[in-house]
């Protein structure tokens, strides 16, 4: 998941404090809601460090009640493709189903490197990606098959 919308105009001291917006926050929270509806709750979230990505993985957690405290991860802000897979090597094998919330442009690049799909992966878009691994611990050399992209903007007038 990208994180949501944050707000430009907050008073905020350095990027990685950037908050979200009304907007973002909004938009999380129908992330949330929807992946519960859709049964694809994570088991394990992990989260970049910057308060825009942090505020996005809990109100999805807290508005989709997945009863999940997101894992801060400071490696994941400014990260490349295969510092987000080194993170994921890091889950427990026990875990099927992982979030990882972080930032453009890794996002796009690190989906083109699993599946090889070209998106830019807007503010608070969920991409689903089945990997073809055992474990968590072999992601670096992981392929997959974009299971979904999910936008906001397609969900926000529902009711959910």
């Amino acid at each position: 998941m990208r994180h949501a919308k944050s707000d430009w105009g907050a008073a905020y001291r350095g990027d990685r404090n950037r908050p979200l917006s009304r907007r973002g926050a909004a938009a999380a929270m129908t992330m949330g809601k929807l992946l519960t509806e859709m049964e694809e709750v994570p088991e394990l979230v992990y989260t970049s460090s910057a308060v825009r990505a942090a505020e996005t993985a809990l109100l999805a957690s807290d508005s989709g009640g997945w009863g999940i405290e997101p894992i801060s991860i400071d490696e994941l802000y400014g990260a490349s493709p295969d510092d987000v897979l080194l993170a994921v090597a890091r889950a427990p094998a026990t875990v099927q189903r992982l979030m990882v919330v972080g930032h453009q442009p890794t996002w796009g690049q690190l989906l083109h490197a699993l599946t090889g799909a070209a998106a830019h992966v807007k503010t608070a878009t969920v991409a689903a990606v089945d990997l073809t691994i055992d474990r968590w611990d072999e992601a670096q050399l992981a392929r997959g098959v974009l299971a979904y992209l999910l936008q906001p903007k397609l969900f926000t007038k529902w009711e959910m």
